[in-house]
């Protein structure tokens, strides 16, 4: 089963996205803010990732840089969510 990480922070936005990720099969990991992705993404890596553009702290677009420049992650398909 292919895991996905979503990041966004509006709760609502979150489940919606995660709820239909896991209809169509997917294994969903979710996480509010900068820090809980980073985290996630260090646990176990995702097969895909779906970033929030705007998020409280870190932005969706300093967290795909930082996963870009690092070897385990240079590669970590990334889908960039924006309302």
């Amino acid at each position: 089963m292919s895991r996905v990480l979503v990041v966004e922070d509006e709760p609502a936005v979150a489940e919606l996205i995660a709820l239909n990720l896991r209809h169509a099969g997917y294994e969903v990991t979710v996480a509010a803010d900068g820090e809980q992705a980073v985290a996630a993404v260090d646990g176990v890596l995702p097969d895909l990732v779906l970033l929030d553009w705007m998020l409280p702290g870190t932005s969706g677009q300093a967290l795909a840089r930082r996963w870009r420049g690092e070897e385990r992650t240079r590669h970590l398909p990334i889908i960039m969510l924006t309302a």
